[in-house]
């Protein structure tokens, strides 16, 4: 009798880990290139992962938002979105906004967001920051034990 249920039990967790999805952690990440960012969550948002934001999101970091389906993604009581607008190397080595960049990073944007930056005064030099209740609001709070795939973000 203990074999019989050593193998359902076995065949139970096989199948589990068959249909379950792994979960991607973003805790801390600045942001970068957008096309990088584009790239990366288009490749996520394919995988069937789940994510979870843990920490800063910031910059093209954001694109999570507009690439995944909402229902993937979750956020802890220490997740922060940073919007601002997006900006590129100049002369002398300052920045210089970009107007395009900053109007295709908006449009990736789902609608709730797009409202939300809209009313804190949209995307400018000036960052906004979108957490706690706010945040909670749109996203799901994730669960207290959230499997992870490997360590920090990717």
């Amino acid at each position: 009798m203990k074999l019989v249920m050593g193998i359902l039990v076995a065949a139970l967790v096989l199948a589990g880990m068959g249909a379950g999805r792994a979960t991607v952690r973003i805790a801390d990440d600045p942001g970068g290139r957008i096309g990088t960012y584009v790239d990366k969550f288009e490749l996520l948002r394919d995988s069937g992962e789940h994510v979870v934001i843990d920490g800063i999101c910031g910059g093209a970091c954001t694109i999570v938002l507009g690439t995944l389906p909402r229902d993937r993604i979750c956020v802890t009581p220490r997740a922060v979105f940073t919007f601002r607008e997006t900006d590129d190397l100049g002369p002398f080595f300052r920045t210089v906004p970009n107007p395009e960049a900053t109007r295709m990073l908006f449009d990736l944007y789902p609608a709730p967001i797009k409202r939300w930056i809209t009313r804190h005064g949209g995307l400018t030099a000036q960052p906004i920051f979108l957490r706690g209740k706010e945040l909670q609001a749109l996203y799901r709070l994730c669960a207290i034990n959230v499997p992870a795939s490997g360590g920090g973000s990717r």
